[in-house]
């Protein structure tokens, strides 16, 4: 079983507050994030645009192993993901829609055999699973 971990910290709350994010890799070190990333112009990054880039990058590694899978070995694979947040109602927001923009190119493919490889990628992809997922949640408060 692999794990992974990311680390969120924030100092004060609301639009105030700020926010830095640090993953397991190092990839994110000390990454800002606040209302004006999210929102605004400010220079960082936001929770949506990570899981786009969570969900483009699962789905593209998905499709290209399927490919391989089913003999192909040479072509590319370009997938946008674009994350829509809209208001819950409750006054919070929710992610409703992560759509998948894909650009291919597989030499000897048939248009049918593609699109049964796509489908299956971006149904069994483990974000895609995840955006269908339970949530669990452990807390601590100090």
């Amino acid at each position: 079983m692999t794990s992974r971990t990311a680390t969120a910290r924030y100092q004060g709350f609301g639009k105030e507050g700020k926010g830095q994010l640090d993953t397991q890799s190092g990839v994110l070190d000390a990454t800002p994030y606040s209302f004006n990333t999210r929102f605004g112009d400010e220079k960082g990054t936001n929770p949506e645009e990570l899981v786009a880039a969570a969900h483009a990058g699962c789905f593209t590694m998905a499709l290209s192993f399927a490919l391989a899978r089913a003999g192909f070995t040479d072509g590319s694979l370009e997938t946008t993901a674009a994350v829509k947040l809209d208001p819950d109602g409750d006054g919070g927001f929710a992610i409703t829609r992560s759509d998948l923009k894909l650009v291919a190119e597989v030499p000897g493919i048939s248009p049918e055999q593609f699109e049964k490889l796509a489908r299956g990628a971006e149904a069994n992809c483990p974000v895609s699973k995840l955006l269908k997922a339970e949530i669990g949640l452990e807390f601590e408060l100090r």
